[in-house]
């Protein structure tokens, strides 16, 4: 397993016996909040990682008490008026182009930015006592990285309303009940749970988990009509280009599965 960059207060690390990559926000005195130097190097870890053909799938999460507690609001002008526009400084950006499906593992407060940055895994895992908070209404901050979106189209508006307007707190096991919490477990198992996910990840079909990961993702962009269009012409295109070899290694592994199913 490659060293992490512990230098860098973004610490990423490469598993290539299992294709997991681990992405680890790092600086957990100041509960992981970020800079604009570590936005900038957050963005960087996806665009190489999802660059990199080793890497299957990517773990996000948090050193220390903390996920990341949002923007580092001792610096928030140089944050705000500097490089926000930069798509490729921009870490939301570069998970919504990542190919390659992002874990969240979520422990302690994930605040505003953070709260931000952890919808846009694809998968989360939360450790008992996590907190998702947005503080944008609280602190004056207009949101940027799609929290006034996501989260209504998520949990729905009322209650999307409800939590950003008053700024109140979503537990680890509120957020399961409204459907963006894949799983709750204690923290020292965290990181266990997201592997585990991760390996189930990885052991599948790598060119439909990154094409299915892509059409749902779009497809959520758009109306049921549109997006069942969407799957439709990416299905069609997907099979157009198929060899028969192809065809009969899923005809091998299928009739496999069959025959062991059948010994059961």
């Amino acid at each position: 397993m490659e060293k992490p960059q512990s230098e860098n207060l973004i610490l990423v690390t490469r598993d290539t016996t299992t294709g997991i990559a681990h992405i680890t926000i790092n600086r957990p005195k100041s509960l992981n909040s970020l800079t604009r130097s570590m936005m900038a190097s957050l963005a960087q870890a996806f665009k190489s990682l999802d660059a990199d053909d080793s890497v299957k799938v990517i773990i996000l999460s948090g050193s220390g008490r903390s996920f990341c507690s949002g923007v580092d609001l001792t610096a928030a002008e140089d944050v705000f008026k500097g490089d926000v526009k930069d798509e490729e400084t921009d870490p939301v950006v570069q998970m919504e182009r990542c190919k390659k499906p992002i874990i969240g593992a979520i422990s302690g407060f994930a605040v505003t930015a953070g709260f931000e940055i952890a919808l846009n895994c694809d998968i989360i895992v939360a450790a008992k006592g996590a907190k998702f908070i947005d503080t944008h209404a609280r602190f004056g901050i207009f949101p940027s990285w799609g929290l006034s979106q996501k989260l209504s189209r998520i949990i729905g508006p009322y209650k999307a309303r409800e939590v950003s307007l008053t700024a109140t707190p979503l537990t680890a096991e509120q957020a399961e009940k409204l459907g963006f919490v894949n799983y709750i477990v204690e923290a020292n198992e965290l990181m266990v749970k997201a592997q585990e996910i991760a390996k189930s990840i990885a052991k599948n079909n790598q060119d439909l988990v990154l094409k299915y990961k892509s059409v749902i993702n779009d497809g959520l962009k758009l109306n049921l009509g549109d997006a069942l269009a969407l799957e439709k012409a990416r299905a069609h295109k997907y099979y157009a280009g198929m060899t028969k070899e192809q065809f009969k290694k899923m005809q091998e592994f299928i009739a496999g599965r069959s025959s062991r199913q059948s010994k059961l």
